[in-house]
């Protein structure tokens, strides 16, 4: 799988590149700023990108914006963004074209390498994957809403799970319980959540976010 990195800081850069190559992944460019990173990915169009944030030369949302601008270039170009810390705003604005395969995950994450090589695949694959304290953040601050509260403990668990991008397996195997009864679980939320029923992971993730973001 080949994977196209941008990270400013050198010694990070370095070893985000050695940690995918010893996964498996073929790095085909590892570059430190966002112009740079908007040309490789048009360029070499890679299976998924993994980019920070915040890039030279703003230190704003570089990464961001050449993300979204290669999206522009060849849809649905999957990219997994990395951040410091959480930013509702960076995790909609990637949702926005609602063409999936995108991630939004905190730098922590990557220190795991079994989480991070399977965020990766994931995301390549098509999926959407987000981080679990961007989540737990929306949950928190919808939790008084009079849907929001209509769930029981266990349906917010399985929400919160959901709306990492997890499957039914997934969520499942995460809180030992069938995958009938994680279904089952699913359909209560999206019930309660006035959402439509979806087998779709990507429109799934995308309504329940758009639903806590208000």
């Amino acid at each position: 799988m080949r994977v196209a990195v941008a990270e400013d800081q050198y010694l990070l850069r370095e070893g985000l590149v050695r940690l995918l190559e010893s996964q498996g992944f073929e790095v085909v460019a590892a570059v430190e700023s966002g112009p740079e990173m908007l040309a490789a990915m048009c360029e070499h169009k890679p299976d998924v990108s993994v980019v920070d944030i915040r890039l030279p030369p703003s230190f704003t949302d570089e990464g961001l914006q050449a993300a979204l601008a290669a999206r522009k270039v060849h849809p649905g170009l999957p990219v997994l963004l990395l951040s410091q810390y959480v930013e509702q705003l960076y995790a909609h604005e990637l949702l926005a074209d609602g063409a999936g395969a995108v991630g939004y995950l905190l730098k922590d994450r990557v220190f795991n390498s079994d989480q991070f090589s399977t965020a990766l695949r994931q995301v390549a694959s098509g999926g959407t994957v987000m981080d679990p304290d961007v989540v737990a953040k929306l949950l928190n601050r919808n939790a008084n809403n009079s849907l929001v509260s209509r769930l029981t403990p266990r349906e917010h668990e399985v929400l919160g799970l959901m709306a990492e991008g997890r499957s039914n397996a997934s969520v499942a195997g995460h809180l030992f319980v069938t995958e009938k009864a994680v279904a089952k679980h699913i359909n209560n939320i999206l019930t309660k959540l006035e959402l439509p029923p979806s087998e779709d992971d990507n429109r799934r993730v995308r309504a329940v976010l758009a639903y806590l973001e208000g």
